[in-house]
């Protein structure tokens, strides 16, 4: 079994998961933001909708220079905006993914930011699962708590949630 196979079912569920919590982002809340330093609700959602695009360039490319592109910040549109968003991304990732061999999992792969400032230099690996999905879990993460805090219901990701059950 190829290291793809192993990872597809993974990203699967995590774009699942990450599906469902978009889905209950509520726009009238999308200012919320539970401290002055945090990332209002809105910015953040559309930041995870967009970093499920972001998957690409790492299985696609040896890096990704922030100077060199034309990377806008999604603008908070609705819930439906952000699940279109993810689910484009996600489809072009999970294609890159599947027919991704062994040996690119292995190269390196470098995050450059104005420039200069290299934020990641590591195998394609690392990449993926660090600067991608990890990534995007931690975010769901935090929209999880942003979602509890204005009353919103928090949907199960790994486990029940006070809200969805699953049953239990």
């Amino acid at each position: 079994m190829s290291i793809s196979d192993l990872l597809v079912p993974e990203f699967d569920a995590e774009m699942k998961k990450t599906r469902t919590m978009l889905e209950r982002i509520p726009a009238e809340k999308s200012g919320f933001a539970p401290h002055p330093k945090s990332t209002p609700l809105g910015k953040l959602a559309s930041h995870v909708a967009q970093l499920a695009g972001f998957g690409l360039s790492v299985l696609s490319t040896p890096e990704l220079d922030f100077s060199k592109g034309s990377y806008k910040p999604l603008p908070f549109e609705s819930a439906v905006h952000l699940v279109r968003v993810l689910d484009e991304g996600a489809a072009q990732v999970r294609n890159a993914l599947v027919g991704l061999p062994d040996e690119a999992w292995q190269q390196n792969w470098k995050l450059i930011f104005q420039g200069s400032k290299i934020l990641f230099d590591g195998s394609r690996f690392l990449a993926y699962r660090q600067m991608f999905l990890n990534h995007i879990v931690h975010h769901r993460a935090q929209l999880g708590v942003y979602l509890r805090l204005n009353d919103a219901p928090v949907p199960a990701t790994y486990v029940p949630s006070a809200d969805d059950t699953l049953g239990f």
